[in-house]
Parts: C-alpha cells; structure tokens; sequence
C-alpha cells in the first residue's frame, strides 16, 4: 500500500491506496518563497508615491481587505501599505481598512483579529461591509450587461481607494484579485447577484480572464468605481508569498495572470478513474460552501462518472443559509439543475447548481465535520474519513480492479487541461 495525505481544516487526512493503483498527485508547481517579503512591497510600492500622493491633510485612503474566508496574508501585506500610506501624507486617523464581505456575514469586531494582526486594530479604524445595508452603499451607474455599480459609499468616497488580495484561479470568474475585492467584495447584494447571474455563460470559467463575461463586467464596474490601487500576491501550495504587484489594477491582473497561471495549470494526459481533493484547508474548507469550489476543478480531470472525494473540514456548516433552505426539498441533482434554471437568479442556490453540474451522475463522498444527515441533505455522501470512502467505493465495484487515481490536495488553485 501507498500512503498519501490532502489538507484538511487545520490538518490532514491521511490513507493509502492499492500499490497496483496508477496515482497521480496533481499540484502547483512549486516555487520558493520570497525571501523578504516585506521589502518586495514596499520596493513595489514606492514608484507610486507621487502619483498617489495625499492632496490635503484631509485626504482619505480607504482599503478593501479579504474577508476570513481567503488566505490572503494581510500581516505581510498590510504592515508595509500602511507605512507607505502615511509616508505619501495620509494621516493614520484616515485611514479606514474595510472587510470586504461580499455575500457573505459581516464579520464581527471580535472576529477582526482574525485576519488582521492586533497592533494594526489598534491603530486604525477597522469596519465590516454588509451587502444588505442600503444605507451605506451607494450606486454609481450601471455596466454594459445591466449590472447596478453599487458599492460600499465609505469607499466609493474616499480619495484614494485601495484593494489587497491574491490573485488564483476562480471557478467562473476566472481569476481572482485586483479590482474583484471591492466590486464584489464591497458591493450591494443586486450588484453580486446580477454579476454572478452570467457564470453560465459561455466564456465564464477558470483561468479565462479576457472574454470572460463575468471578470469583464467587475472590471467594468472597477472602472466606474475607479479603484487607484491594487496590491496583490501569488502565493505557492504553502501560502507563501512569490511574487508581489502593484500598481493599476489593470497592469496588475496583466502581470499576476502571466505569473499565475504557469504556476496553477497542471497537464494531464487522460482523465481518471477516481479524484481525491481538498480545497487546500483551512481557511478555503471553512464551510461548505467554499470547499465546493475544488470540485469544479477535479471534475475537469475525472472520466464521466467517475467517483470523486472531496474533503473540507466545514468547521463552520454550510456557510449559506439561503443555499441550505433551499435545498429542503430537492431530492436530485437532476432536480437542482431543472428547479434552478426555471427560477429567477439568487445567490446561495447558485452554489446547489454548481454543486449540481459536477455531481450529477456520479457518486461524491464528503469528508468533514457536518452531520451525516446535514450532508446527505446536500445529495452528498458522508465519509468519516478518505480511507473509508476509498473503501465504500471498492465494494461498489470491483475490489480487484486498478483503479487510475487523481490526488488534487490544492483543488482550488489547480486548473487541470489537456495534455499533449
């Protein structure tokens, strides 16, 4: 027997496979860290400081952060920004950083920490956005595709607006980072809901970024919205940063696409019989809802219907509470699909759907901390483990058959393609 191991929360799983079972483990490529971080942003930064220079001593910078869901190291990050912000005259009493939430829950003051290293909470002002809250959101005009270019009005006001982030690959986005973390991140809950609308959409996947319907209309609203600054990071299997940009948001999707995606794409000469993933852990596995977004990408390797294990500790449930009402009553994936497209766009079923595409026709074993009962209700199969899944899949089949083996322990940041 062969062992092997996938991230898992906090952790790992580990198992093993038959030593007659061709396994494959499909990963980034690697790359050593950066050896000083730190000096790489704030040499990436100080170009900039004329063009960006604060106009008055009034003048205020505000900054779009991730929210706990992405691993985006602020603590490296943020340090250096801040330093520099102050030292192009923005005075530190205005300076605003802003969790940029999306859809999902605010994240409470208690939480902050978080994300944010603690000597930073106590030296500026630190909000969460809420795309529910119309009071504070303000609209600005509309896209080409109809979408509502509403977004938080704290930062939508500010005289330099600023947005920090990682760039990777995104399941019909394409690509995450630059002016995505404040479009999306900060923006009305009908602005979300309208753009994610065209995930369907020819064009919407990942890695595709140019003709892409849904990355080309957040650009759009970042235009309108007229972000200054984007920070972002590629950051390897480890969450370690190599490579840092700066600059225009636009020359810095340009610059970390071509960095990212030799880093993220993976060749594969023939599909496989089994795909084993994770969405990389914690914080990618933190709720369901996030660690689906490994599936997309394991299903692009895996034969149709073959059987595929994704593990996410959930340590937070389900991580919607609109997608887990709805899927109540639905019995299928095939009933998801046909229930979904007969009904007006929302956010949180659109996660059944993706759900759905990836699932129907085939078995998917859950491994995590949820209830059997909760996952079942999700048309998932509870597992305890990899290595009982792996075993529930041998008694449906054939014990003594060689099954080819996918291992993706960073589902989420790798996009498998065709092989010559």
């Amino acid at each position: 027997m062969n062992e092997y191991s996938i991230p898992y929360g906090k952790s790992i799983q580990s198992f093993h496979l038959p030593e007659n079972w061709p396994v494959s483990v499909l990963k980034p490529e690697h790359r050593d860290a950066l050896e000083n971080p730190v000096h790489e942003i704030s040499a990436s930064l100080k170009p900039l400081g004329k063009k960006l220079q604060a106009r008055f001593e009034t003048s205020t910078a505000v900054i779009a952060i991730n929210d706990k869901t992405r691993p985006v190291p602020h603590n490296v990050l943020l340090p250096p920004l801040l330093i520099w912000l102050e030292e192009v005259g923005y005075k530190r009493e205005n300076i605003t950083l802003i969790i940029a939430t999306g859809t999902h829950a605010p994240m409470p003051p208690e939480e902050h920490h978080l994300i944010v290293p603690r000597e930073i909470l106590k030296r500026y002002t630190i909000i969460s956005h809420d795309a529910e809250d119309k009071k504070n959101l303000i609209e600005l005009g509309k896209t080409t595709a109809g979408t509502p270019c509403t977004i938080n009005k704290i930062f939508a006001e500010a005289d330099l607006r600023v947005v920090v982030g990682n760039i990777e690959p995104h399941q019909y986005m394409g690509w995450s980072g630059g002016v995505k973390s404040a479009v999306i991140g900060l923006g009305g809950a009908e602005s979300i809901r309208t753009n994610h609308s065209m995930l369907t959409m020819e064009g919407a996947g990942p890695c595709r970024y140019e003709n892409n319907p849904v990355r080309q209309d957040v650009e759009e609203s970042g235009r309108i919205i007229g972000v200054h600054l984007a920070l972002n990071v590629v950051m390897n299997g480890l969450k370690e940063i190599v490579a840092v940009f700066a600059g225009n948001p636009l020359t810095v999707m340009e610059k970390g696409i071509k960095e990212a995606q030799s880093l993220f794409s993976v060749s594969v000469n023939s599909r496989f019989d089994l795909l084993i993933t994770s969405p990389g852990g914690y914080p990618k596995d933190i709720n369901l809802y996030q660690a689906q977004k490994a599936l997309r990408h394991a299903s692009m390797a895996a034969k149709p219907g073959a059987p595929m294990i994704l593990t996410g500790a959930c340590r937070e449930g389900i991580g919607s509470p609109p997608y887990e009402k709805w899927m109540k009553d639905k019995t299928s994936h095939h009933q998801v699909q046909k229930a979904f497209e007969q009904e007006e766009f929302k956010l949180g079923p659109h996660k059944a759907m993706l759900f759905a595409a990836d699932a129907m026709n085939r078995d998917v074993y859950l491994v995590s901390e949820l209830s059997d009962e909760t996952v079942r209700k999700m048309l998932l199969i509870p597992a305890p483990s990899v290595q009982k899944a792996i075993e529930m899949i041998q008694k449906i089949g054939d014990s003594s058959s060689s099954l080819k083996t996918g291992i993706l322990p960073y589902g989420n940041a790798t996009v498998p393609y065709p092989g010559d």
